[in-house]
């Protein structure tokens, strides 16, 4: 199996019935991509495929081979993280910090979703970017649990990482 992980080209051996999250767990050691519930109901394990969110745990890795997977190690390096790691950081957008990396994944393909005028469920207007407002990103970020209920830290990340957003 061929993945191409955080701009690098992997080859492994798998069984062809491997899901994403354990390909990038278990054999490419990136275990930043947390696996929480493995049903896909909590977000732990949101990755950016061709720049689209996913749970990587309802998925097989070999539906993937081509695609562009980008885990929480590819966002950022330490002394250059990406804006939306810094403003978790300086908002203290966690507490235990296991759903941490899926929230941050989450919440930059988030903020690219609204910047190409996808709508959610709440969007006044159909048309053009969408204005991330509170109850926005609240909804965008409904399928990222946070079981210590970091929420109101986790709004203020992305609403000042939003316009910083590379």
């Amino acid at each position: 199996m061929r993945l191409t992980v955080n701009g690098v080209d992997h080859e492994f051996d798998a069984d062809p019935r491997t899901s994403l999250l354990d390909a990038l767990r278990d054999h490419l050691a990136l275990t930043g991509t947390k696996k929480g519930c493995d049903h896909g109901q909590c977000g732990a394990c949101t990755v950016l495929v061709e720049g689209r969110r996913i749970n990587a745990c309802l998925t097989l890795a070999v539906m993937h081979e081509g695609d562009e997977i980008t885990t929480v190690e590819g966002l950022g390096k330490p002394g250059d993280l990406h804006p939306m790691q810094e403003s978790f950081l300086h908002h203290d957008g966690f507490q235990c910090g296991y759903c941490t990396p899926g929230q941050i994944v989450s919440a930059v393909g988030m903020v690219d979703e609204a910047n190409k005028g996808w709508p959610s469920h709440v969007s006044t207007d159909l048309d053009g970017p969408m204005e991330l407002t509170d109850a926005e990103i609240s909804e965008r970020m409904s399928g990222n649990l946070c079981r210590c209920s970091a929420y109101p830290n986790i709004v203020d990340a992305i609403r000042e990482a939003k316009d910083g957003h590379r």
